[in-house]
């Protein structure tokens, strides 16, 4: 297999950033308080954490049921830092991580996201796509990736319809109190009962709902968890399966959930061939960011990477047939790939 080495980060960068993200989820767990909760819903356990409020009993969903999260749970219980420690700490890790040269987001999509992340868009299933994703798979895999510090202006979040009806949980405010917060408003020309965009006021960044389409037609869907509308897209299911948890770097860091490297760079094999074409520059864009994440996997993901290849190849023919129009276009990238 013959591949071109990606750029790696100095292994102390990966070091810091895995101990940033360590410290904010473990401090999740102790922010919302509370007596953790083990529920058992359609066959599968899920973690919450139970509180008192105004003399009701109220359960905020955590996360499912895994080894790592029964760990996290056992630290929060013998944690003795305060918040305000906490940040502090949290806030050196990213000035450091900012000065060896990792990706930052700017101010107005730092505080967007950040506000997204204090009302639990992420904790109940809201997943990073798109750009803003792309940047965070620089300290997943410590590699330098192209077009990191490139402008853009759009947010998108995904999340499952399901899982929204599974948890049981909301947001809190509703979205929509947070986003008019934030001086946004949906999208023109969109469905005002509801809206899958929004726009800021006066100019700034666009945030947009996405969530799997199981229907032939890709219209509005509900999600309970999150309070609002999304607009429906097909293959979305296949990239937001198994999401990670990631830091995006602004003031003491922001945590959010963003797909899996290997299938974010599969799935952007597949969007490329839906892409009009007047949209040819986002098309090759895709292919580029696939490229690069490739090349990254291929180090020391590889058998990730052929996993996500083979899921995706088997799903049907238009699949296998959208990344094979990939390679014809991009043969640089199927070089990378022994398997295909």
């Amino acid at each position: 297999m013959d591949v071109t080495m990606a750029t790696p980060y100095p292994t102390s960068m990966q070091s810091v950033y895995l101990d940033l993200l360590s410290r904010h989820l473990d401090q999740r767990v102790n922010e919302l308080g509370g007596t953790p909760l083990l529920r058992e819903i359609k066959g599968k356990g899920y973690w919450y954490t139970q509180i008192a409020i105004k003399g009701h009993k109220v359960q905020r969903y955590l996360g499912p049921d895994s080894d790592e999260m029964r760990e996290r749970i056992g630290r929060a219980r013998s944690a003795v830092e305060d918040q305000k420690s906490a940040r502090s700490a949290n806030r050196a890790l990213v000035r450091q991580l900012e000065s060896m040269g990792a990706p930052r987001l700017d101010r107005n999509t730092g505080s967007l996201l950040r506000a997204m992340a204090a009302v639990g868009v992420f904790r109940l299933g809201g997943t990073l796509v798109g750009t803003h994703a792309y940047r965070l798979y620089a300290l997943e895999l410590g590699v330098k990736l192209s077009g990191l510090f490139e402008a853009t202006q759009d947010v998108d979040i995904a999340s499952f319809e399901r899982l929204s009806l599974a948890i049981e949980d909301k947001v809190d405010p509703s979205l929509v109190q947070s986003l008019h917060s934030l001086n946004m408003e949906p999208a023109p020309a969109l469905d005002p009962a509801r809206p899958t965009k929004w726009i800021t006021k006066g100019g700034g960044p666009d945030i947009e709902f996405l969530a799997p389409s199981f229907t032939e037609e890709e219209g509005p869907i509900r999600l309970d968890a999150l309070d609002g509308w999304a607009h429906g897209f097909h293959y979305l299911n296949y990239l937001i399966a198994e999401p990670i948890d990631a830091v995006a770097l602004y003031l003491d860091g922001v945590l959010v959930q963003i797909p899996r490297p290997e299938r974010y760079a599969i799935h952007k094999l597949i969007v490329a061939q839906r892409r009009k074409r007047s949209d040819r520059a986002k098309a090759r864009k895709d292919l580029d960011q696939a490229r690069d994440l490739i090349e990254a996997l291929s180090i020391d993901r590889y058998d990730d990477l052929k996993d996500a290849y083979e899921t995706a190849a088997a799903i049907g023919p238009k699949w296998r047939q959208a990344i094979a129009k990939s390679f014809e276009r991009r043969p640089d990238i199927k070089n990378l790939l022994s398997f295909a």
